[in-house]
């Protein structure tokens, strides 16, 4: 049997496409609401904290809360998925994001928002991967870019609306619709679910949970996010940052040795070992490093660097979330006629290019022009990040995508994570440096410069693929 025709062996069944649209649309819905939820709140901190009375640097623990419950959780969502059923699960997700976002929205203090966003985490915990895992077992491989071009765009336009709609909230109306929002989200999301996502069971992995690995995973993504959270930026002591460090390194350590050993490790690092899989999971991280620290630095050069105002900025920034959506129809005839090898390698030197690009923005430059050139780099970046998640599962066996799901969801989460550290390390370095009072266009020059050539690391990676990697989901082959 060749290789397409292996491939095709444990294939579902062909849904129609407008089946698999709405699919993949119901369920990029829920992780929209999930991606905004996490950008709105940054800017909604200082108004929550003149309503509670205390100083907003103290509101940091809401943002790093939901992160750390976020991180730790993740790795659970295969086996539980697996347990109980992909669509059960991605449904009870939402309805807990949905409860937790209006406890929020109630609290009456600090530590009770703190709680309520814990619960929020532990919800998109099981939204994220598990969401990824009900379209990747809705739909046949030969659909999946596709359907997965339509679930990346919640990644890349929730960052960038995010601010522009938390700011137009605050300044309007009250911080408590920061996650109302949600509410009537999160309602028709799980009605949705219920009528029109198919309940498609795979078998069971068996055995119990991990749950020595849950732990160790989670004291190891906890501490290390801790840690990436405060290095360099004096919101504790450098003690307990390396501590915090020190912890999740070790624990990593100690986990690595356990997986190796355990039948089925909560995170699954054998998994590394499938070629397309493993090269996405390495040239992805590098990539979402700089995906990471984009929607940061973007909204932060316009408004500190060019004085903006937030509207002005978010009309700006916009631009990059409709390049996003426009990428849609033009990223399965790009792969199927050049292949991802081609794709990823031609298409990541232009996405470098054009994070770099924002170096050279200045605020002399009209609003129009800056906004052309980020809707184009936009459209770039949205078809690396597609490209990315849909060639990792082309040789995922199916009773191994659960596992692969919240592996690769774990790791996307530390380098978005990653990539915020970067790109506010490297601005305050450069701050600290020339000795300026406050952040200048110049110093937000290099960190674009910067995370823009992390990101042209990700290109030598993509060139190790095989030429005809991929080509199952492509179609590539076909036209050769």
């Amino acid at each position: 049997m060749d290789k397409p025709a292996a491939a095709l062996a444990e294939l579902e069944p062909v849904i129609t496409a407008s089946r698999m649209r709405l699919t993949a649309l119901i369920i990029a819905t829920a992780l929209f609401m999930q991606t905004v939820d996490s950008s709105i709140m940054a800017t909604a901190l200082p108004a929550i904290a003149r309503s509670f009375g205390i100083p907003p640097l103290h509101m940091s623990v809401t943002l790093t809360s939901y992160l750390i419950s976020l991180s730790v959780f993740i790795p659970a969502s295969g086996w539980v998925a697996d347990r109980f059923g992909s669509r059960q699960v991605f449904r009870a997700a939402i309805i807990i994001f949905t409860v937790a976002s209006a406890l929020c929205g109630l609290a009456p203090s600090l530590w009770f928002l703190v709680a309520s966003r814990v619960l929020q985490g532990m919800g998109g915990a099981m939204m994220v991967p598990v969401g990824r895992l009900v379209l990747l077992r809705s739909v046949s491989k030969i659909q999946m870019i596709s359907a997965m071009s339509w679930l990346t765009v919640p990644a890349l336009l929730g960052p960038v609306l995010g601010p522009v709609l938390g700011g137009f909230i605050v300044t309007y109306f009250s911080w408590h619709w920061v996650f109302d929002i949600n509410i009537p989200i999160g309602i028709i999301g799980v009605a949705a679910v219920t009528v029109f996502i198919p309940d498609i069971r795979e078998a069971d992995r068996g055995g119990r949970l991990d749950a020595a690995g849950l732990v160790l995973s989670g004291l190891a993504i906890a501490a290390l996010m801790a840690a990436f959270e405060t290095i360099g930026r004096d919101l504790v002591p450098l003690s307990w940052t390396l501590i915090a460090l020190a912890i999740g390194v070790g624990s990593s350590i100690i986990y690595t040795l356990h997986a190796s050993r355990h039948p089925h490790p909560v995170l699954d690092f054998s998994l590394l070992a499938i070629p397309t899989y493993g090269r996405s999971i390495l040239a992805g991280s590098l990539f979402r490093v700089a995906i990471g620290a984009f929607p940061f630095l973007l909204p932060m050069m316009l408004q500190i660097g060019f004085g903006k105002s937030p509207l002005q900025s978010g009309l700006v920034t916009f631009a990059a979330g409709i390049g996003a959506i426009g990428m849609k129809p033009a990223v399965q005839p790009l792969i199927r006629r050049f292949g991802f090898r081609a794709t990823m390698m031609i298409n990541g030197a232009l996405s470098s290019f054009s994070l770099m690009l924002c170096a050279f923005f200045s605020p002399a430059w009209p609003g129009l022009l800056m906004s052309a050139l980020l809707l184009v780099g936009g459209f770039f970046r949205s078809l690396q990040f597609t490209a990315f998640n849909t060639i990792a599962y082309s040789d995922i066996p199916r009773a191994r995508m659960a596992a692969a799901t919240s592996l690769y969801a774990t790791i996307q989460q530390l380098t978005l994570t990653l990539g915020i550290v970067i790109g506010a390390a490297v601005l305050e370095a450069s701050v600290a440096l020339h000795h300026h009072g406050s952040a200048k266009p110049a110093d937000f020059a290099i960190a674009f410069i910067l995370v823009g050539l992390i990101s042209a690391l990700a290109i030598p990676v993509c060139a190790t693929l095989a030429t005809d990697a991929g080509e199952s989901i492509s179609g590539h082959h076909k036209i050769n």
